[in-house]
């Protein structure tokens, strides 16, 4: 039963984190000068781009993501370090995944490296997210419940001591 739980735990964590880094991505690709906080209005537009941002990102990150929270589960990993490295290294596969590779040169073709930096923070904010959620207590579905011993005997009650 703690392991449905913590599955559930896991999947609100992997949503939460996706509609993080979609609204990362998508507010540093529409607004690239966006630098002061005063913005005023904001069209209401933008609510389904975040939208669209966010299935893009869950779509292309759930493999990536999925194979980082095994490996945490696994080995009992709950440093918020480890997670803002495994978004990042997620963040930076989702961008490389949409790169046309050349296996001759071994190199990728076409990188925007102002694209891979946003991918990356993303990535790595998508990480602080999930371990807020479920990091924090990776694995923990996993330890043995607490012994229950029975409750002390007052002394007035115990069999006289010969």
């Amino acid at each position: 039963m703690a392991l449905i739980g913590r599955l559930l735990v896991i999947l609100f964590a992997f949503l939460a984190a996706c509609l993080a880094a979609g609204v990362i991505v998508v507010g540093a690709v529409l607004f690239p000068e966006f630098t002061d906080l005063g913005i005023g209005n904001i069209d209401p537009a933008l609510d389904v781009v975040i939208g669209l941002g966010f299935i893009f990102i869950s779509g292309f990150a759930l493999v990536p993501a999925l194979i980082v929270a095994v490996i945490t589960e696994a080995f009992y990993i709950r440093s918020l370090l480890a997670y803002a490295v495994g978004g990042a290294l997620v963040g930076a596969v989702c961008y490389l995944g949409l790169i046309p590779f050349d296996p001759a040169t071994m190199h990728f073709d076409g990188v925007i490296r102002r694209h891979l930096e946003i991918m990356t923070g993303a990535g790595i904010v998508a990480g602080l997210v999930y371990w807020m959620i479920a990091g924090r207590n990776a694995g923990g579905w996993r330890l043995p419940p607490p012994s229950r011993r029975p409750p002390p005997v007052p002394s007035n009650l115990r069999p006289p001591s010969s």
